[in-house]
């Protein structure tokens, strides 16, 4: 986007506005995992059409594995580097993580010192999936919209979310709990944090349900859902769950797929944008 002329330069020299979207995710090297990012590419850039937009994955091992594939994608700062070459003064850098944990707080700090070295008019980053208490309310809201239509009353639905060791590891719980204010009937796990599986067993026990339907509370369908959820291997959930006489139903699609929670990254982006002027 071209705008009015900005300071840019040790000298006072004046450069073009030129503003720019980030759009960071974790990654997946699981091909059936592109269909979430496309949808939320899509969604941004038919909101900002005037707004180019350029991506970045936090993992290396993910950025690995896509290389040895053939496919080069970059470093949160190797495509802060390159929006600086390319002569943009304004940058919203959209975090595609679902809470602000380790993941989050790592992009912060890249963000942080790009500030530093004032490469950059501006630089603003924009909020994960659940950082309000009103992100929390559409996500309940979301996720309430779009449960499995052949699911009965007495059927649970347990949500995986990948959890962190970070503080924000607390969102999950909360997130259980506002649903199941709604719906007692509905679960939020983590493969990495708490509620941990076992937990989740329990309750399942305790409510007596012998059938639950498995979703991943993650923006891709990727290997975390496949394996760790939907796997054949004894420590996945569908062998833990069925082990303990539950029939299990897995539903391989991120959250990235529904437009719901896809709304909820575009207007943080929005915000971010926002905030560059």
């Amino acid at each position: 986007m071209i705008g009015p002329p900005a300071q840019a330069g040790a000298h006072g020299a004046t450069a073009p506005k030129k503003v720019g979207i980030l759009l960071v995710a974790f990654g997946s090297s699981e091909a059936s995992a592109q269909v979430s990012f496309d949808n939320i590419d899509r969604a941004v850039r038919q909101a900002y059409p005037q707004v180019p937009v350029r991506w970045a994955y936090t993992s290396h091992i993910i950025r690995a594995k896509l290389a040895d594939q053939g496919k080069v994608l970059d470093s949160p700062a190797m495509a802060l580097a390159r929006l600086h070459d390319e002569k943009f003064t304004h940058v919203a850098v959209q975090s595609l993580h679902t809470i602000a944990g380790e993941e989050y707080h790592e992009l912060r700090r890249i963000v942080g010192g790009f500030q530093a070295m004032a490469l950059f008019e501006k630089i603003v980053m924009g909020h994960p999936l659940m950082a309000t208490q009103a992100d929390m309310e559409a996500v309940v809201d979301t996720i309430l919209a779009n449960l499995p239509q052949a699911r009965r009353a007495d059927e649970g639905v347990v949500f995986m979310g990948h959890g962190t060791h970070h503080p924000a590891d607390a969102g999950y719980a909360a997130l259980m709990y506002r649903l199941q204010l709604k719906d007692p009937q509905i679960f939020v796990g983590t493969v990495e944090g708490y509620p941990d599986v076992e937990l989740i067993l329990g309750q399942l026990k305790q409510r007596k349900i012998n059938k639950v339907y498995l979703m991943p509370f993650m923006s891709v369908a990727g290997d975390h859902a496949k394996n760790d959820m939907a796997g054949s291997e004894d420590d996945s959930w569908v062998s833990i769950f069925t082990g303990a006489g539950i029939q299990c139903v897995p539903i391989l699609k991120g959250t990235a797929e529904y437009d719901g929670f896809v709304k909820i990254w575009v207007a943080h982006a929005g915000e971010a944008l926002k905030a560059l002027h």
